[in-house]
């Protein structure tokens, strides 16, 4: 009987997100054509799409770790300082000791494994506001940052720089330059695993029982208790696994830029909070979806893009217009929310 309830609550929760998928999904695709027809041709190209995955892989990544921590009534603002700081660590590590790629990543992993580790611990076990403990992340790991290195610096680590600059193309997929010349269109080694995340984050929260546990402690967390889910387990895990997230950021966002700085991942957490709301994931909990975190964050930087591209290219005007999309969303949300509600009623 319990066992049908919590199924039950569950499929009611899918059926929510799926609402909020679609609503997402659609916009992203309206934004796009809009793009298409009144700023040029230029996004006719295979690679202006490539670009923003390019430009995005690393916080498609920390966006799905905070998707995962919303989801069950969290959220954690580490992300960004957990990025800069696996940055500049790495950066250091292969610059100045002429260290090995290989044990770069597993430098990355430890640190994002650690924050996880000692935020999960704080949160689920001694029940502290995810809002403060991941605030007092945010600040230790920016502060550290500065003590690792204090200027910033491109990486000439002869290893780095060729996986650096490994290109993946795709055939037939390509344009011609200015010179006439055709030009495969290519994606770059961290868009491959920004997107293997996706698809494993949202198999995982689909079919999987950890899965379906995170949706239940983020609807009610007492009705879960009730169901017999361990709450405190699958919170400490849901900040696990967003800290490890956040680690492998680092590391695709280290690949991307290249270079160690202090100002590195600068406002990530807020862009990756807005992706997630974007994509139909509640601040409540209990309601979101991988995918739609995916297609908020592409429909957070087409936005970005057009802006720029309209000749508004101050940084305010990009401020503006993100804040009037995410509150345009939050509004869709609560309607559609509270049309549900009614429905039940």
């Amino acid at each position: 009987m319990a066992s049908d309830k919590k199924n039950a609550a569950v499929r009611k929760t899918l059926s929510d997100t799926n609402l909020l998928l679609t609503i997402t999904i659609v916009v992203f695709f309206v934004m796009y054509i809009g793009a298409i027809v009144f700023q040029g041709k230029g996004f006719l190209k295979p690679q202006t799409f490539f670009n923003i995955l390019n430009a995005n892989a690393p916080l498609i990544i920390s966006a799905c770790g905070m998707s995962l921590v919303m989801i069950t009534g969290g959220i954690d603002i580490s992300v960004g300082g957990v990025t800069a700081l696996v940055t500049m660590c790495c950066a250091v590590y292969l610059d100045f000791h002429q260290g090995n790629v290989f044990v770069s990543l597993l430098i990355a992993l430890g640190i994002g494994l650690g924050f996880g580790l000692v935020q999960g611990f704080l949160v689920a076990y001694l029940e502290i506001q995810p809002f403060i403990v991941t605030l007092a992340g945010m600040f230790f790991a920016r502060g550290m940052t500065t003590i690792v290195n204090t200027y910033p610096f491109n990486v000439e680590n002869s290893q780095f720089v060729a996986l650096k600059d490994t290109r993946i193309l795709i055939p037939g997929m390509g344009s011609y330059n200015k010179a006439g010349v055709y030009v495969d269109a290519y994606i770059e080694i961290g868009v491959i695993v920004a997107l293997l995340i996706v698809v494993l984050m949202f198999c995982m929260l689909r079919w999987s029982k950890p899965g379906r546990n995170f949706y239940a402690v983020g609807g009610n967390s007492q009705s879960a208790l009730m169901l017999g889910i361990n709450v405190k387990r699958t919170r400490f895990l849901s900040h696990l696994i967003c800290g490890l997230l956040a680690g492998i950021c680092g590391f695709v966002y280290f690949l991307h830029v290249g270079s160690g700085a202090v100002s590195h991942a600068s406002g990530m957490e807020m862009n990756a909070i807005a992706s997630s709301i974007i994509g139909g994931t509640m601040l409540t909990g209990g309601v979101g979806n991988i995918i739609g975190t995916f297609f908020g964050v592409l429909s957070l930087s087409t936005i970005q893009i057009i802006v720029s591209s309209a000749g508004l290219e101050e940084a305010w005007w990009t401020g503006i217009t993100v804040a009037a999309m995410l509150c345009l969303f939050l509004v869709v949300q609560s309607v559609v929310m509270a049309r549900k509600k009614r429905a039940v009623q």
